[in-house]
């Protein structure tokens, strides 16, 4: 009988492939975390809005609800920031970049090597737990609760695209800081790199609901540089020195 270690975290598995399910499932629990399970999309989505898990391994191809749908829903409607790591036989890169985009944190493409995908989902805890420490997050006016996925500019509250909060996180996380556009591609994409357009449009829809509607900037491009979020009026000395 395979010993939980708590430290290892709490799994959520939504494949309907049973071969692949009790591969995955036996070697997880052989290395001691917790273990939940779920065949389709609407289980897992439930699942997965009910409960505390370190990580969702979803698959992309399920019954009922497919892992796009599960991601977006669990992302936008349920506004959990639970890391995910999806699971598909599609290979092109069209596919990785809409499962990124639907709010994954990280794409494996089957047939994989089950070694892998441990090191990748212990990689998506570790790196949650670390940004756990500072859920808040504000730059001038503009709050980022990274437990809730909650966005607020002077007290209003904005909605953005699970990209569009990536970006903020990064950002942020950073702030005042430039961030290049490499380091911002490499932390939201990983290895994935999408066209040179992509992190452009969504930089341009991030402002359109973060900058806009308000009397200042706080996102602001650095040509050559790269990007930095900071409310530069109260940067700037009200004595001009």
């Amino acid at each position: 009988m395979s010993i939980r270690d708590e430290n290892k975290g709490l799994v959520l598995l939504v494949e309907d492939n049973r071969g692949i399910a009790e591969m995955v499932g036996e070697y997880l629990e052989r290395k001691g975390y917790g273990l939940d399970y779920a065949a389709d999309g609407v289980t897992g989505l439930h699942l997965a809005v009910e409960n505390s898990y370190d990580i969702v391994v979803l698959d992309l191809m399920l019954p009922g609800m497919d892992g796009l749908e599960v991601c977006r829903r669990l992302r936008k409607d349920a506004k959990k920031a639970t890391p995910v790591l999806m699971l598909t036989a599609r290979d092109t890169l069209d596919d990785k970049v809409n499962g990124l985009d639907a709010g994954a944190d990280d794409y494996l493409v089957k047939p994989f090597a089950i070694q892998e995908l441990e090191a990748r989902l212990r990689a998506l805890i570790r790196r949650d737990r670390r940004q756990v420490s500072a859920e808040v997050l504000t730059v001038g006016d503009l709050v980022l609760d990274t437990a809730t996925l909650r966005l607020t500019r002077g007290g209003k509250e904005l909605a953005v695209s699970p990209i569009g909060l990536k970006l903020l996180n990064i950002l942020m996380r950073e702030s005042p800081r430039v961030v290049s556009r490499a380091d911002i591609e490499r932390e939201i994409w990983g290895d994935t790199l999408p066209d040179s357009d992509t992190l452009r449009s969504h930089l341009y829809n991030l402002r359109k609901v973060i900058d806009k509607p308000f009397e200042r900037p706080l996102l602001h491009t650095l040509h050559s540089a790269g990007y930095r979020m900071a409310d530069l009026a109260a940067e700037t000395p009200a004595n001009g020195g």
